[in-house]
């Protein structure tokens, strides 16, 4: 008898955890999202010819003669953390306002600090979806979009003086530079105000040709796209109706503004000080895809988003993702250069 049949689905942390404790349960609502015309395709070589090991939990493949799970080719694929764990872990941060840190997870699903951090990051590589697929931000021609850049580091006269010292000694060590902007992570953001979607990504430097070339391949031409004074969108008018607006006079024109994406920086920094304290460059995409999740998953149109449907919404996302701790820690050379902008540095 199917497990699920009789127990409606939870709708609140409390619920969620007396739902997903018994096995079956939980490895059945796992089924149903992956398979849901419940037809079992092999995640290998996709022929629907297979057998299920019931005492294993697992099928095998008449076509490719191999076992396969339900984590198999997903981003849990090779991991000893059972169902229920995960499922606990991508509800926590789906909808923790300001996220969870890897030693809180770690004592509450009794778990290592390690093992925490390493599951975070794998959610947080399904909160990002398929980055390939993406192409234009939905709103179409004719749309609004705030473009703007944030830098995230450490903030200088925040820091004790004898602090303040030392790391400018270890800049001019390590890069021979002042302390400045040069130190920090530069990150830009582009937010469609009628479909209230965001999309964040660290960004090598702030000059023109990058900055600009982001905006043209994610904003539709035609558009009309609101910044600040930056010297860095000047060109935009050729493509789009540009509308500026002067941050030392005003920060309002009428609907010329950026004030959506300055709150989501303000909530993005919030965050990282608040809660996860030190974060480097290297992982800082990461930690921009749980933000955006988080801020694009808050409303939809005139409905507000529930915590049962954005963690239904994370846990679809699983399926085709895969992060080792190789590549998480750095020590794959071939994604370290691909990624040139990150480099391991202290937030």
């Amino acid at each position: 008898m199917d497990a699920t049949k009789h127990t409606p689905e939870p709708q609140t942390l409390q619920e969620a955890i007396a739902y997903f404790a018994d096995p079956e349960r939980c490895f059945q609502f796992a089924k149903k999202l992956r398979w849901p015309d419940g037809n079992i395709t092999c995640p290998r070589c996709g022929v629907v010819k297979n057998s299920f090991i019931k005492t294993r939990r697992l099928w095998f493949c008449y076509a490719c003669k191999k076992q396969f799970t339900i984590k198999v080719k997903t981003i849990m694929e090779d991991s000893p953390i059972v169902l229920d764990k995960w499922m606990a872990a991508f509800w926590l941060l789906a909808n923790s306002r300001n996220g969870i840190s890897s030693h809180e997870l770690g004592r509450t699903l009794g778990v290592t600090q390690t093992t925490a951090w390493f599951m975070l990051h794998r959610i947080r590589e399904v909160m990002g979806g398929k980055k390939a697929s993406r192409g234009k931000m939905p709103g179409g021609k004719g749309g609004e979009f705030e473009v703007d850049e944030a830098f995230i580091g450490p903030v200088p006269k925040n820091m004790h003086r004898g602090r303040r010292m030392r790391f400018m000694r270890e800049m001019r060590e390590e890069r021979g530079t002042e302390f400045g902007k040069v130190s920090r992570t530069a990150v830009q953001g582009m937010l469609s105000r009628d479909m209230r979607e965001i999309r964040a990504k660290v960004v090598p430097n702030v000059k023109r040709e990058t900055l600009q070339e982001e905006v043209l391949q994610n904003i539709p031409f035609g558009s009309t796209v609101y910044t600040d004074n930056a010297v860095a969108y000047d060109k935009l008018k050729t493509d789009y109706v540009h509308g500026v607006v002067n941050h030392a006079e005003r920060y309002v024109d009428g609907r010329i503004h950026t004030n959506g994406l300055e709150n989501f920086w303000s909530l993005l920094k919030r965050t990282l000080r608040g809660t996860y304290v030190a974060v480097e460059p290297f992982h800082l995409d990461s930690y921009l895809n749980e933000q955006c999740f988080r801020f694009n998953n808050r409303k939809v149109r005139s409905h507000k988003v529930t915590d049962k449907e954005r963690f239904a919404k994370a846990m679809s996302q699983v399926f085709g993702h895969r992060l080792t701790y190789t590549e998480l820690t750095g020590k794959d050379s071939e994604r370290h250069e691909t990624t040139g902008t990150r480099t391991a540095e202290p937030f």
